[in-house]
C-alpha cells in the first residue's frame, strides 16, 4: 500500500509507469541462410496481391520475428513437408526480407536483403498466389539473378503469401528441398496453413504494437504533466508513478515510514493537522472519497517549507467496483511564495508609513519580514559615514526562536555580513553561515543555529543609507525571486528613510524661517536699538557730557557694533557653507595639535574660574582637514561648555580613533539639554529653552555653523548619551580622504 500522501513510494518489479519490466528477446542465431525459391505451378483460388509495402521492417511484422517467432514458423513448415528447409520473408517496399529461416546452407548475407524481382518469393509477393516448382534448376519461372541461379542450386520450392486481414500481402512462407520433389495436396495446405499462422502473428503484433503505442502517447503525456500522477490498485499497491511525481519525491525528501506518533513528520493539511498513512488523499480516494484542491503542507527542522494541492478518486470498473485509485499533485510553493511576497511588501508598507523614524519602523518591518517569508531572524543597520561604521538599529527573531543571536552595537567598513555589503553595494546570499569564509564567525553560527542568510544595501538612489539582512534556519540555495523582493523591501526603506531626511530638512527649513524673523527680531534689533540710543545720546549731550559720559558710550555703541558684525559674519559664512561657495581645503593634519591650541585658548579665558578643564588626548591623529575651519569648530564646542557652565563645574575634552573615524567629545556638566531639544541644537538660530530662561547670551548659530563644516569634512555631530547632568556633543571625522 503506498506509505506517502505525496504517492510517492518506489516500486520494485514493475517499471516506473507500474507495468513489467524485462526486455525483448533477440531473435535466436544458428546457421540459417536463405538459399532462395523454387517453383512448379501456382494453386488456384488465392486472391491477387494488393500491396507489396505492406510492412517495413521496423514494422510490427519485425517485432513478432524479432521474440523468434519467425524461426519457429519457418522450422514448422520445413518439417511439416518434410523439407530440407524452411523460410519466412517479410516485404519492405521494393525489397525482400528474410527473417526467418530454418536449416539453411547459404551465409544469411546471401539474401537477407534483396530486391522483389530477383527472388521466388517476390513472385508470390507480385501475383499474390501460391507458387509450386518441382526442380528450380530447370523452371524458367526462376529469375537470372536468383540466389538459386546464382549459387546453381537444386531442388523443390513452394511457397504461400502471408495475408493481413485485408487481405493485403505482407509476406511469404516457403519450404526448399535439395533434391527435386512432387509436393502433394497435404504439403501444399500444410504451407498454406503456416500463412494463416503467420497472418495471426502478425495480427498479435499490430494489436500490441497499436497498445504499445497508446501506452507511449500515454507515456509521454504524463511525463509532461506539471503534475505529479499516482494510481494504485484495488489493494493500494502503487503501479504508477509519473516522472514528475518522482521529481515531487526526490525534491520533497519526506519519509514513507510513521514516526513513533504515527503521524508522517512534516506533513499536514492545511488546517496543521498531521497526516497519518491511514489518512493520505490516495487511499482515502481507494475508500470512495472525491478530494478537490486538497491542501497538504510539508514542512520541519532543516529543510524549506513546500505546498501542495492534491485532486483524487477512486477509479470504477464497468461493474461499479473500484478498481483502484488515482491523484494528480500540484506543487504550488511558488504561487504561495508569490501571495507571501505580496503580503509582505503590503505589511512593510504599512509598517513604514505610520512611523515616526526608521528607529521606530524598524522593530515593524523586521517582524513583518520574519513572519511572512518564514525566515528565523532580522536586522536593520543604518550607515554612519563618518565613522565608517554600519550600526544597529533594529533586529527581530521568530516567536519561540531559542538560538543564541548576539548582534553587535555596531561593524566597520568591510568587517562582517553588514560590513561587506556596504563595501560591496549589492546583495549578498551565504547558503550556509557554518562553513567557512561565511562572514559570521563560527561561534556566533553555531550559538545562533542559523544557516542561509541574505544581505542587501538600503539605498536612496546611489546614496548608501544602510543595509537588511535576514536569516533562515535551514541551508538554502540562492533564489533569484526572493532577492528581488527583498530588494524592493530595501528599496522602500530607504525611500522612508530619505523622506524622513527630507521632511525634517523642510521643518528644519520652517523653523530657520521663523528663527531668522526672531533674529532680525530680537538678537538684530536689540544692538541696533542700543547703537541708535546712544548714538542720539551723543548727538545732544554738551561738552561737559560729552567728557565725563562719552567714552562709556562709544564703547556701548562699539560693543554693540562688534557684535552685530559677529551676527552677520556667522550668517554669511553658514550660507556659504550650505551652498558650498565656502572653500574647505582639505590636507592632512593633526587633529590632537589643533585640540591643544584650543584648549589654551580656552584656559587662558576662564583663568581664575570655578571651572576645570581636562583633556584625554593621543599623542598625535591625523585627518584630512582645513585646519582653520576645524578650530572654529573645537573653539564653538568648548565655548558652548564654557558658557554652559556657569556655576562651574567640569569640562572634559576626549580625541582618539575609533574604527576609521575620529572622535572627538566634548562634554560638560552644565544646565544640559533636554532629549526632545538635542536635534533641535543644530538648527538655525536654535536656543534650549533652559538658555532662554537663564538669560543666557548667544545667537544660537555655533552649533549650526559647525555642523555646517563637520558636513564639509565627511562627518557627523551629534548630542549623545550622557551621564549625569551636563551634555556631551561627539564630532566623527573620516581618517581618510574621499
Amino acid at each position: 500500500m503506498p506509505r506517502s500522501d505525496l504517492g510517492l513510494e518506489r516500486q520494485d518489479g514493475p517499471d516506473r509507469l507500474g507495468r513489467p519490466g524485462g526486455t525483448e528477446s533477440e531473435p535466436p542465431s544458428g546457421p540459417t541462410a536463405d538459399r532462395d525459391e523454387p517453383s512448379r505451378t501456382s494453386a488456384p483460388g488465392d486472391a491477387p496481391a494488393r500491396n507489396t509495402t505492406a510492412i517495413s521492417a521496423s514494422g510490427p511484422g519485425h517485432g513478432v520475428l524479432a521474440l523468434g517467432a519467425a524461426d519457429h514458423l519457418a522450422a514448422l513448415i520445413a518439417r511439416s513437408v518434410r523439407a530440407h528447409s524452411g523460410l519466412v520473408h517479410f516485404v519492405d517496399g521494393d525489397r525482400l526480407r528474410l527473417y526467418g529461416g530454418f536449416r539453411l546452407e547459404l551465409q544469411r548475407e546471401d539474401f537477407r536483403d534483396i530486391p522483389v524481382v530477383d527472388t521466388l518469393g517476390g513472385i508470390v509477393v507480385t501475383t499474390g498466389q501460391p507458387l509450386v516448382i518441382e526442380d528450380v534448376a530447370t523452371d524458367e519461372r526462376v529469375p537470372p539473378t536468383s540466389p538459386v541461379r546464382v549459387h546453381r542450386l537444386i531442388g523443390g520450392y513452394l511457397g504461400h503469401p502471408i495475408r493481413d486481414e485485408h487481405g493485403v500481402v505482407l509476406g511469404v512462407c516457403c519450404a526448399f528441398d535439395v533434391e527435386p520433389r512432387e509436393w502433394t495436396a497435404d504439403e501444399y495446405a500444410a504451407v498454406a496453413e503456416a500463412a494463416q499462422v503467420g497472418t495471426l502473428l502478425i495480427t498479435e503484433q499490430l494489436a500490441r504494437h497499436e497498445v504499445d503505442k497508446q501506452r507511449r502517447f500515454l507515456d509521454a503525456v504524463l511525463d509532461n504533466l506539471h503534475d505529479g500522477v499516482t494510481a494504485c490498485d484495488a489493494d493500494g499497491r502503487v503501479v504508477l508513478v509519473n516522472a514528475r511525481m518522482q521529481q515531487l519525491r526526490d525534491g520533497a525528501g519526506l519519509s514513507s515510514e510513521p514516526g513513533p506518533d504515527g503521524t508522517i513528520a512534516g506533513l499536514s493539511d492545511a488546517e496543521g493537522k498531521p497526516i497519518t498513512p491511514e489518512s493520505i488523499s490516495l487511499l482515502r480516494a481507494l475508500r470512495g472519497e472525491h478530494l478537490r484542491d486538497h491542501e497538504l503542507v510539508l514542512s520541519g527542522q532543516g529543510r524549506r517549507t513546500r505546498y501542495y494541492v492534491v485532486d483524487a478518486t477512486p477509479i470504477s470498473g464497468p461493474d461499479g467496483r473500484t478498481l483502484g485509485a488515482v491523484q494528480a499533485v500540484q506543487d504550488v510553493t511558488r504561487r504561495k511564495r508569490a501571495e507571501r511576497f505580496r503580503t509582505c511588501e503590503l505589511s512593510v508598507i504599512t509598517a513604514l508609513s505610520g512611523a515616526a523614524d526608521v528607529a521606530a519602523a524598524g522593530p515593524r518591518v523586521l517582524e513583518a519580514v520574519v513572519s511572512t517569508l518564514g525566515w528565523t531572524h532580522a536586522e536593520l543597520w543604518l550607515v554612519d559615514e563618518a565613522a565608517q561604521v554600519v550600526r544597529s538599529v533594529a533586529h527581530w527573531n521568530a516567536p519561540g526562536w531559542d538560538g543564541r543571536i548576539e548582534v553587535p552595537a555596531e561593524l566597520p567598513y568591510g568587517t562582517g555580513l553588514a560590513g561587506r555589503v556596504w563595501q560591496a553595494g549589492k546583495p549578498l546570499w551565504i547558503r550556509d553561515v557554518g562553513l567557512p569564509q561565511s562572514l559570521i564567525s563560527a561561534a556566533t553560527a553555531e550559538g545562533s543555529r542559523l544557516h542561509a542568510a541574505l544581505a542587501l544595501p538600503v539605498r536612496h538612489g546611489l546614496e548608501p543609507l544602510g543595509v537588511l539582512t535576514v536569516f533562515a534556519d535551514t541551508v538554502e540555495n540562492p533564489d533569484d525571486e526572493l532577492v528581488t523582493l527583498m530588494s524592493g523591501i530595501a528599496a522602500h526603506i530607504g525611500q522612508f528613510v530619505e523622506s524622513r531626511v527630507v521632511e525634517d530638512l523642510q521643518r528644519q527649513l520652517t523653523r530657520s524661517k521663523n528663527d531668522y524673523l526672531a533674529l532680525i527680531g530680537h538678537e538684530l534689533r536689540t544692538p541696533l536699538t542700543s547703537i541708535g540710543a546712544y548714538t542720539e545720546l551723543l548727538r545732544e549731550a554738551d561738552a561737559e557730557t560729552l567728557t565725563r559720559d562719552g567714552p562709556a558710550m562709544l564703547e556701548v555703541i562699539d560693543r554693540n557694533t562688534t557684535a552685530l558684525r559677529h551676527i552677520i559674519n556667522e550668517l554669511l559664512e553658514l550660507s556659504a557653507l550650505d551652498t558650498g561657495h565656502a572653500a574647505v581645503q582639505l590636507t592632512p593634519l593633526d587633529l590632537a595639535e589643533v585640540v591643544r591650541e584650543a584648549l589654551a585658548s580656552a584656559r587662558k579665558a576662564v583663568e581664575g574660574e570655578p571651572l576645570l578643564i581636562a583633556e584625554e588626548l593621543p599623542d598625535r591623529l591625523v585627518v584630512p582637514g582645513d585646519r582653520r575651519r576645524l578650530r572654529q569648530v573645537v573653539d564653538n564646542l568648548l565655548g558652548n561648555a564654557i558658557k554652559y557652565s556657569p556655576d562651574g563645574g567640569r569640562i572634559t575634552v576626549r580625541l582618539r580613533a575609533a574604527g576609521g573615524a575620529a572622535e572627538l567629545a566634548v562634554s560638560d556638566t552644565g544646565i544640559g539639554v533636554s532629549a526632545d531639544e538635542r536635534e533641535k541644537m543644530f538648527a538655525g538660530l536654535y536656543r534650549t529653552s533652559r538658555a532662554r530662561d537663564r538669560a543666557i547670551p548667544g545667537t544660537g548659530l555655533g552649533l549650526t555653523l559647525s555642523r555646517a563644516v563637520v558636513h564639509r569634512h565627511h562627518g557627523s555631530i551629534a548630542l549623545s548619551e550622557h551621564d549625569g547632568p551636563g551634555t556631551t556633543v561627539l564630532v566623527r571625522l573620516p581618517l581618510e580622504a574621499r
